[in-house]
């Protein structure tokens, strides 16, 4: 939002700061409409993921996802493809709609649901539910002149709580410079030690 430097410089530095916005316009922010996609090279987003040991979580220190265009050969018709490199290998997710949607994104909360089902114990359906409900109807927002950042607590009262392993205090975080770009950085944290992080940071 711009503001006219009318006032005093005191008013003027006050306009600077990070703005608070409505819980509504932080799922609308996270979730706006990207598409249609047109990239003229590929994306990538440097991928780490940090947490205890536990069977089926797997850490990762040297990863990446890559979104790139490319032609559908059943219709020769262009879509998007995501590619995620392991360091030992690579895994092709997709192909996606190139008019909207956000394959990034949707990578990202199904790879913290699938991790905080192994590291909690819990229904990834419930988790997954309980996500969706947090980004659409909760959340804080703040925009400053570097962008918007949208950050979600989904399990915060939950009732389920004292057996979540410390992922109540699961914090979901994604930093734009504008909703209509690609998502930049996407971050899901907890303050439990050995606590759980993973994080998407666009390069």
């Amino acid at each position: 939002m711009t503001r006219a430097f009318a006032l005093a410089l005191c008013a003027g530095l006050a306009a600077l700061a990070p703005q608070p916005m409505t819980a509504a316009e932080a799922g609308d922010a996270v979730f706006a409409e990207r598409g249609p996609w047109d990239l003229d090279a590929a994306l990538e987003w440097r991928m780490t993921v940090e947490g205890p040991q536990a069977e089926g979580f797997r850490p990762l220190a040297d990863a990446a996802v890559t979104l790139a265009e490319t032609i559908d050969p059943s219709d020769q018709q262009p879509v998007l493809q995501l590619t995620q490199e392991l360091g030992t290998g690579s895994r092709k997710i997709g192909p996606f709609p190139i008019s909207g949607g956000d394959p990034v994104l949707t990578f990202f909360l199904e790879q913290t649901v699938r991790d905080m089902s192994a590291l909690s114990g819990g229904s990834p359906h419930y988790i997954r539910n309980r996500m969706k409900e947090a980004l659409f109807r909760g959340g804080e927002i703040t925009r400053d002149e570097g962008g918007v950042t949208a950050s979600f607590q989904p399990f915060a009262e939950d009732a389920n709580a004292a057996r979540m392993n410390g992922f109540d205090t699961l914090r979901l975080t994604f930093v734009m410079a504008d909703p209509d770009d690609p998502i930049r950085e996407l971050r899901a944290e907890t303050d439990a030690v050995p606590g759980y992080r993973s994080a998407l940071v666009l390069q």
